[in-house]
C-alpha cells in the first residue's frame, strides 16, 4: 500500500486548522510521537504561562496579606527568642547576636518609613530587651534593679522620658531634636531620684536614638553606642508631663 505523501515527506498537516508541521518525529515517554517543531512550539508555550503565572499571581510576601503574615511571623520568632532572657540581663554573646539577627529581619519589613512623622511612637512602651549594661545592671543583685522600664516618646512636643519602676522609681526627661525622619539627637534635661528629687542633667548627656521598626504594638531603636532596644507598647495615651 502506498504512503501519504505527508508520511513520505515527513510534512503533517493538521486536519483542523491546515497547519503543516514539518521535520523528523520525536518518541515521548507517552507512546505519542511529536514533530520536533511542535513539541518546541509547545514547550514554548508553557514557559509563556509560567511567566504569565508569575506576574498574574506575585509571590505570597509581595500582597499586603502575605506582608502582614511575613512581618506577624518575623515578630513572634524575636519575642519568643527573647522572652527566657529577662530583658537581656541573662543574654550571652551568641544570645546577643541571634536576637540581632532576628532584629534586624523584623526592622527589613518596617511598615512605617517615617517614624518620627507618626504618631505610632507617642505613649508609654515597656522595654522587653536591650543590650545596654547601663540600664540592664546585671552586676547588681537582684533586688536592686529596676523590676520594669519604661519610655516614652511624644512627637509634637519632641519630648522623651526613661521610668524605673521599683525599687528607687528614678526617671529622667530630654528634648528630641529630629535628624532626619527615623533618628534623633537627644538632649537629657532633667533626672528625678526616687522620683520626685529633681537633679539637672550635666550638659554631656546627650545622645542618638533611631526607630528602626515601629507598629501599634512593637518598637525597635537602636543608639549611638550601638545598644539594640525593643520595647512593647504599653499606653498609647500616655503625655509626658511638661
Amino acid at each position: 500500500m502506498a504512503l501519504p505523501s505527508c508520511l513520505k515527506t515527513g510534512v503533517l498537516m493538521s486536519p483542523a486548522t491546515g497547519i503543516n508541521f514539518s521535520g523528523s518525529l520525536m518518541k515521548l515517554d507517552s507512546g505519542f510521537a511529536v514533530p520536533t517543531k511542535l513539541q518546541s512550539n509547545r514547550k514554548g508555550d508553557r514557559e509563556r504561562l509560567r511567566i504569565q503565572a508569575v506576574f498574574s499571581f506575585p509571590p505570597a510576601f509581595l500582597t499586603r496579606n502575605g506582608r502582614a503574615e511575613k512581618q506577624k511571623q518575623l515578630k513572634q520568632e524575636l519575642l519568643e527568642a527573647i522572652e527566657p532572657l529577662e530583658r537581656g540581663a541573662k543574654a550571652s554573646r551568641d544570645d546577643q547576636l541571634r536576637i540581632d539577627q532576628l532584629a534586624r529581619k523584623v526592622e527589613a519589613v518596617n511598615p512605617t518609613k517615617e517614624p518620627l512623622k507618626s504618631d505610632l511612637i507617642n505613649g508609654k512602651w515597656e522595654l522587653i530587651y536591650t543590650t545596654s549594661a547601663s540600664i540592664l545592671q546585671a552586676k547588681k543583685p537582684r533586688f536592686l534593679r529596676s523590676i520594669t522600664n519604661y519610655q516614652s516618646i511624644n512627637v509634637d512636643t519632641l519630648k522623651v522620658q526613661n521610668m524605673e519602676t521599683w525599687p528607687f522609681y528614678n526617671s529622667v526627661t530630654g528634648d528630641l531634636t529630629p535628624l532626619n525622619s527615623r533618628k534623633a539627637a537627644v538632649k537629657l534635661q532633667v533626672f528625678k531620684i526616687l522620683g520626685f528629687i529633681p537633679v539637672k542633667a550635666p550638659d554631656s548627656a546627650r545622645g542618638e536614638l533611631e526607630i528602626t521598626y515601629v507598629d501599634e504594638e512593637l518598637r525597635l531603636s537602636r543608639g549611638d553606642k550601638g545598644n539594640l532596644f525593643i520595647l512593647k507598647m504599653f499606653d498609647p495615651t500616655y503625655r509626658i508631663p511638661l
